[in-house]
C-alpha cells in the first residue's frame, strides 16, 4: 500500500502549486477602520480566451485513511477554494502524475488557489457540508485532464 501523511498547509510548503488564501500578515484598514483587507492573495489565471466565473461546489465529505485514485488539472487556468464553513479539507497535489503527491491539511481558515496546470485530488471536505465557492476559468476550450493511479495512493490521518 502506498501511503501519504497530510502535513499542515503553508504558503511555503504550498508554494510550487498555488498559493494558501489566508487572512494572515499585511493588511490595510478599510471600511472605517472596521475591515482588515489582505489584498491581492493569488494570481488568477484564465488564458486569453477565459473568463472568471464563481461557483458553489457542495461535495460529499471523505474520512481518513482516505484512497486517493484520481488527479486532474486544468490546462487552461488557475482554480480557487475557498470554504464556506470553518471546517479543515484535505489537499493533494502533484507535480506530475508520475510524481509521489504531497497531501495537506488545512486548519479551517484557509482556501487554497492552485496555479494554472497543477495536477491536484478532487475537492476533499473531511466534515460537512461540504460548501466551496470556487473561482476558476470558464471558456469554451476543453480545462480538464485527469489521470487516474494504477495503485491508489491512501491518506493516513496526520
Amino acid at each position: 500500500m502506498r501511503t501519504l501523511r497530510p502535513a499542515p498547509l503553508t504558503a511555503e510548503a504550498f508554494a510550487p502549486f498555488g498559493e494558501v488564501l489566508e487572512a494572515t500578515g499585511d493588511f490595510r484598514l478599510i471600511n472605517a477602520g472596521l475591515c482588515q483587507r489582505h489584498h491581492d492573495r493569488a494570481l488568477l489565471d484564465f488564458g486569453p480566451d477565459g473568463r472568471a466565473g464563481i461557483s458553489i461546489f457542495h461535495a460529499e465529505p471523505r474520512v481518513l485513511p482516505y484512497a486517493c485514485d484520481l488527479i486532474e488539472r486544468h490546462p487552461e487556468g488557475s482554480q480557487a477554494f475557498l470554504p464556506m464553513t470553518g471546517h479543515p479539507f484535505l489537499v493533494i497535489v502533484a507535480t506530475s502524475p508520475d510524481d509521489r503527491p504531497q497531501a495537506f491539511l488545512t486548519n479551517g481558515r484557509q482556501g487554497i488557489n492552485l496555479h494554472r496546470g497543477t495536477w491536484h485530488g478532487v475537492l476533499t471536505p473531511l466534515s460537512a457540508p461540504g460548501l466551496f465557492a470556487v473561482v476558476d476559468r470558464i471558456g469554451t476550450t476543453p480545462n480538464l485532464e485527469e489521470h487516474r493511479f494504477p495503485e491508489p495512493w491512501t491518506v493516513l490521518a496526520p
